[in-house]
C-alpha cells in the first residue's frame, strides 16, 4: 500500500530521495548570500543518515526567480525544504503551492524563523505544507528523510502537521543542540562547491554562525523566543577553517548571524583570526556582527580589533530607546543603556566609528521621548549615524500576541516589504512579501508617530548626512540648546520665512502619512538608480539636482541666528556666517572638484574636529586657512555620486571633505 503526504504509514519503494531545498534571497548588485540554513540541513543528512546513497540532493534554490522558473526547477523532487522568513514566505508560498499542485505526492516541509509557535491557522491556511519543523531543523529534518517511507511522523519531535482526518497533530519540542559541531560544516563539507561552480558570475555574501542562542526577550524581536535563552557555541578550530574556506573563495562581506557575537571571551580570538586573514589574504574585506549586550570590555575588544583591521563599516550600537518606561515594556531594562554610552564615548576616543539604532512607534515610547533620546545620544557623541528603523511585527515576537498589542494598543499597516536602497522589483509572476509596520502605539497616537517619523528623516538629513552638522554642533555647544530643541525647530520652520525648510517638513510629514495608509517605507525615484532612498537621501539627492543648497543654507543660517538670538545675547552672526559657510564648502557635491582655501576668523574646523572627537578645543578667535580638498572626488556623473556618496557613504557619514588647517594666528579667546 502506499500513500500520500499526508495519510500515514505506508510505503514508496523508491530507492532513492531526491531533495529539493529553498531557502530565497533577494540579489543584491550581483551579489547572493549563500544559502546557510538550508545547507546546514544538507550536511547534517549527509552525514548521519543511516543510508546516505539514498538522498540525493539537488542544487539548492536561493535567488528570487519568477514562480514558474523556481517551479520548473523544482518538478519532480520527492522531498521539498523550505526555510521561510518574513522576506521570503510569501513566494515560497506559491512555489509549494503549485510544486504540490503538479506533484501530489512530493512532500513539502518547512522550517525557519517564520513558521509560527501556534502553527495550527497557518497549516489550515496552507494546506500544500505537509509538515512544518519548529526551533532547530538538523535533526529533525534528517529523521523526517529516515520516516519518509512510512511517512509515520509521531515519535519525531519539534513538528506539526494536518493528519489526514483533519486534525491538527503536534510533537514534544526537542532538546537544543549543545554541542553544535555535531552538525557538519556545510562550507568545510563541500555543500556549496556545486552551486559557487554553477554560478561563476556571482559575488557571494557568506552568512555565518560563530554561537546559537539569546538571553535577552526583547518583545519586538524572535530571536531570544526561539532559542530558549541559553547561547551554544561552534568550536574555534571549526570557525577558524570556516575563515580560511571564505578566504580561498574570495568572499568579500561576511554576515554574521549571532545575536550576540562577542558574548565568549574566545569572540577575541575568532576576531583576531579574522584580522589575520584579511592581513593575509585580503578577505573578508568586510564582516558585520551583531554585538553582544552587558559585556563592554568583550565588546570593546572584538569591534576594535574588526575595525583595526578595516574589516567594519562601522560599530553597530543598537539602543532602540533610552526611554526607562519604553525599556521596560520591551523587556530590555536588563540591558544597560550605560554600557553603550561607555562603548560610544571609548570607540569615539579612539577613532572608531559607530552607529546606533533606534526604532520608531516601541510600546511606551512617546514623541517627547523619542527626541529626548536622539538629544541624549548625539550629546554622548554620537555624530556619524542614528539608523532610525520602523517597527514591523515578527509573527514569534511576544510582540505580536494579541493580548501584547491590546495592552499597548498597538496600531499596525500591511506594507511591502522594500529593502533599504532596493531596486523596484518588476519580476513578472512574482509574489510581493508583506509586513506589519506598526504606524501607531497608545503612547504614540498616529499624529505622534508621523511628526516622529519626520523628526527622525529631519535630524538624518541635517545633522548625519551632514548638510548642517557643523553649525548645529556650533550652536549647541555655544548656547546649550539640545539637539532636539534645535532640530525640532528645523520641523517647525514657518512656511512663509522658510519656505525651503517648511517644504522640506511638509514632504517628510506626506511621506510618513502614505507609509500609514500603506505606502512602502521608503521613495522611489526612477531617475536615481531607479533603486528607493530613505526620504531623507531623497531630499540632499533632491537639493543637488534642483541646485537649491543657496536657499537652503541662507535659510538655515536666518533660523539658527533667530535661536541663537532667543537665548544668548552675545554677538554670534560672523561665527556662524563661517560654520554655515565651512559646512557648505566642505559638503561632497559632484560638480565642485576643485580645492579652495577658506579663510576664517574662527578655528571652525579645529573646533569641530574636537567634538567628533570628544575633547573639543575652545573657540578662538584670529586668522586661520584652511583647505578644502575637493579633488580627491572623481565622479562620472550624477548616478555615480548618488551611488558612491549618498548611498553608500551612509552608515561611515562619509559626505565631508577633510579641511587641512594651512595656517593659524590666534589673537583671542572667545
Amino acid at each position: 500500500m502506499t500513500t500520500d503526504s499526508r495519510t500515514g504509514p505506508g510505503g514508496t519503494g523508491k530507492s532513492t530521495i531526491d531533495i529539493g531545498l529553498l531557502q530565497i534571497n533577494s540579489g543584491y548588485a550581483g551579489q547572493s548570500y549563500l544559502p546557510y540554513s538550508i545547507g546546514l540541513l544538507q550536511s547534517y543528512a549527509i552525514k548521519n543518515s543511516s543510508a546516505p546513497e539514498r538522498l540525493h540532493f539537488r542544487l539548492p534554490v536561493f535567488q528570487r526567480k519568477p514562480v514558474h522558473r523556481i517551479v520548473d526547477e523544482i518538478a519532480g523532487a520527492d522531498v521539498l525544504g523550505f526555510s521561510i522568513y518574513v522576506w521570503n514566505v510569501n513566494l515560497s508560498m506559491e512555489v509549494a503551492r503549485r510544486a504540490k499542485e503538479r506533484h501530489p505526492d512530493t512532500l513539502i516541509v518547512i522550517g525557519g524563523p517564520q513558521v509560527p509557535d501556534a502553527p495550527e491557522e497557518f497549516l489550515r491556511e496552507n494546506p500544500w505544507v505537509d509538515v512544518a519543523v519548529h526551533n532547530e531543523g538538523e535533526k529533525v529534518f534528517l529523521a523526517l528523510l529516515e520516516a519518509y517511507d512510512s511517512r509515520d511522523w509521531k515519535a519525531i519531535p519539534s513538528l506539526s502537521w494536518i493528519d489526514r482526518d483533519g486534525v491538527y497533530q503536534r510533537t514534544k519540542a526537542a532538546p537544543r543542540m549543545r554541542d553544535l559541531d555535531e552538525v557538519p560544516s556545510p562550507f568545510l563539507e563541500g555543500v556549496f562547491d556545486g552551486i559557487i561552480e554553477a554560478n561563476p558570475d556571482i559575488e557571494w555574501i557568506g552568512l555565518w554562525e560563530t554561537n546559537r542562542g539569546c538571553p535577552f526577550q526583547c518583545t519586538f524581536c524572535d530571536w531570544g523566543s526561539a532559542t530558549a535563552s541559553k547561547v551554544n557555541r561552534f568550536g574555534v578550530d571549526r570557525l577558524t577553517a570556516e575563515i580560511q574556506w571564505m578566504a580561498e573563495q574570495k568572499i568579500e562581506f561576511v554576515f554574521c548571524c549571532d545575536a550576540n557575537f562577542g558574548i565568549f571571551e574566545r569572540d577575541i580570538d575568532v576576531a583576531e583570526a579574522l584580522a589575520q586573514s584579511k592581513k593575509e589574504t585580503g578577505y573578508p574585506v568586510r564582516v558585520s556582527v551583531q554585538n553582544t549586550k552587558n559585556a563592554t570590555e568583550r565588546a570593546y575588544k572584538t569591534q576594535k580589533i574588526l575595525s583595526d583591521a578595516g574589516l567594519s563599516n562601522g560599530v553597530a550600537l543598537s539602543m532602540q530607546s533610552m526611554d526607562p518606561n519604553t525599556l521596560v515594556s520591551i523587556k530590555r531594562k536588563n540591558i544597560s543603556v550605560d554600557t553603550y554610552i561607555d562603548l560610544q564615548k571609548r570607540f569615539t576616543r579612539d577613532g572608531v566609528g559607530t552607529y546606533t539604532d533606534f526604532i520608531i512607534g516601541l510600546p511606551g515610547e512617546t514623541y517627547d521621548s523619542f527626541v529626548s533620546g536622539v538629544d541624549r545620544v548625539i550629546e554622548n557623541g554620537q555624530h556619524n549615524r542614528i539608523i532610525f528603523n520602523n517597527l514591523s511585527i515578527l509573527p514569534n515576537a511576544e510582540m505580536g500576541s494579541l493580548e501584547y498589542r491590546r495592552q499597548h494598543g498597538i496600531d499596525t499597516i500591511e506594507t511591502e516589504i522594500i529593502n533599504i536602497h532596493g531596486h523596484r522589483a518588476e519580476m513578472e509572476d512574482d509574489v510581493p512579501e508583506k509586513q506589519d509596520l506598526v504606524v501607531a502605539t497608545r503612547t504614540m497616537p498616529l499624529a505622534d508617530w508621523r511628526r516622529t517619523r519626520s523628526f527622525a528623516w529631519m535630524t538624518a538629513l541635517l545633522h548625519f548626512d551632514k548638510l548642517l552638522q557643523l553649525p548645529i554642533i556650533l550652536a549647541h555647544e555655544v548656547t546649550g540648546i539640545g539637539y532636539g530643541q534645535l532640530i525640532t525647530r528645523f520641523c517647525n520652520a514657518s512656511g512663509e520665512r522658510y519656505p525651503t525648510l517648511a517644504g522640506i517638513h511638509d514632504f517628510f510629514d506626506g511621506f510618513a502619512y502614505d507609509i500609514q495608509r500603506g505606502a512602502p517605507e521608503y521613495v522611489f525615484s526612477k531617475e536615481w538608480l531607479g533603486i528607493y532612498w530613505p526620504a531623507d537621501e531623497y531630499v540632499f539627492i533632491k537639493l543637488h539636482v534642483e541646485n537649491r543648497f543657496d536657499t537652503f543654507y541662507a535659510e538655515c543660517q536666518a533660523l539658527l541666528a533667530e535661536i541663537i538670538a532667543e537665548t544668548t545675547s552675545g554677538d554670534m552672526s560672523e561665527m556662524l556666517s563661517e560654520a554655515i559657510a565651512v559646512n557648505k564648502a566642505m559638503l561632497r557635491l559632484p560638480d565642485q572638484t576643485d580645492d579652495i582655501v577658506i579663510e576664517t576668523r574662527y578655528n571652525i574646523i579645529e573646533f569641530y574636529r574636537g567634538v567628533l572627537d570628544g575633547n573639543a578645543p575652545a573657540l578662538r578667535q584670529g586668522q586661520w586657512s584652511y583647505a578644502i580638498e575637493r579633488s580627491r572626488d572623481s565622479w562620472a556623473d550624477l548616478d555615480d555620486w548618488c551611488r558612491r556618496l549618498v548611498w553608500y557613504g551612509n552608515k561611515k557619514g562619509a559626505y565631508l571633505h577633510l579641511g587641512v588647517e594651512a595656517q593659524k594666528v590666534p589673537v583671542g579667546i572667545h
